[in-house]
């Protein structure tokens, strides 16, 4: 099968003849229609803390068909996605498949989908992965939908984290699809106002089809001062969704007292804030790192009700040749927000 493997710092990822994946015991396969690229990607071919080996295939955004099953209740034709956990050896031997101490995603152990050759992701035409994580599209859910569910689990897991109430102010620093994500999810727990602040156009326009009550540029406008005057007061809680030195210690400053921060973005080099600026606040800050299986259902459940919809920020759709390219172009967006792979294109 043709894949786009990472191999070196630097360099583009390449399109390769490689094995096609095949499915062991409480196994599947599945024909990739479409992978989303995600930001984390990004990162991890680029100088920093978290470098993925030479050889891997990345890509953990993915939904298809299944093409092969070794699991009992899985059959061929079966459209799905699956959450980018691997087991670690000893809860394989124990039979288990998925992490003992149900850690998921937060398990030091935890090998992901596409960020190790021995668990080689969807930049692919086929993937394999472990029933145990893996879910059912539903039939009103298409496979370029299906795609999206990992980033959107994200986001519902932030504002779920974040116990964001209805009648609440949010502020969101930054319109990737991450922070669109926490709008969507936002505006669905009830936030009486949520305004993005984002510097690319085209991701303010996303947030506003995506539920935002208003959106700032903060190139042209003062974002504490804006905000109060589109929200009628300060932000009860603050999502940063950028993941750049200096975005945590800005989130301190434009809090309220008692405020509320969840940090969401992957800031992949040394930060530094100021503890006094917070301690003055009492500001509450919670870290993020993926979800959990219940919220991909969620979000699966929502999809197929229509109260979610992520087509506005789905930009671009490209062949796996095409790819290299297109992950190279998002190191500096411009009109960019979620770029899908189509490899069986």
């Amino acid at each position: 099968m043709k894949a786009a493997v990472f191999h070196e710092l630097g360099k583009p990822l390449v399109i390769e003849n490689v094995a096609k994946p095949q499915a062991g015991p409480g196994e599947i396969v599945l024909k990739v229609h479409y992978c989303g690229v995600c930001g984390s990607d990004l990162h991890a071919t680029h100088p920093g803390v978290f470098v993925v080996p030479d050889g891997t295939i990345l890509g953990h955004e993915f939904a298809g068909e299944i093409v092969e099953s070794g699991a009992p209740g899985w059959k061929v034709g079966e459209m799905a996605t699956a959450l980018p956990n691997n087991a670690c050896e000893e809860c394989r031997n124990l039979g288990l498949g998925e992490c003992k101490d149900n850690l998921g995603i937060l398990c030091p152990k935890n090998t992901l989908t596409g960020f190790h050759p021995s668990a080689q992701g969807a930049y692919a035409q086929y993937v394999k992965f472990s029933a145990k994580e893996a879910l059912r599209l539903p039939s009103a859910v298409k496979s370029r939908e299906g795609a999206t569910v990992e980033p959107l689990a994200v986001g519902l897991h932030a504002v779920n984290r974040g116990k964001v109430t209805m009648g609440e102010r949010v502020l969101i620093m930054g319109g990737g699809p991450i922070g669109l994500a926490v709008t969507v999810f936002s505006k669905l727990a009830g936030a009486r106002a949520v305004i993005v602040s984002e510097y690319a156009a085209a991701r303010r326009e996303a947030a506003g089809a995506l539920g935002a009550t208003a959106v700032i540029d903060p190139g042209k406008e003062d974002v504490g001062e804006s905000f109060a005057k589109k929200a009628g007061g300060p932000p009860d809680i603050i999502f940063e969704c950028v993941g750049v030195p200096g975005m945590i210690q800005k989130c301190v400053d434009l809090s309220r007292p008692f405020g509320r921060m969840v940090v969401v973005g992957v800031c992949m080099v040394e930060d530094k804030m100021v503890p006094m600026s917070a301690i003055f606040k009492e500001v509450n800050i919670q870290f993020i790192l993926g979800y959990g299986r219940p919220d991909w259902r969620l979000v699966l459940d929502l999809l197929e009700a229509g109260r979610v919809d992520p087509r506005p920020m789905i930009t671009d759709v490209v062949t796996l040749e095409e790819l290299p390219a297109a992950f190279e172009a998002l190191r500096k967006p411009s009109t960019q927000i979620k770029v899908l792979v189509r490899p069986n294109e």
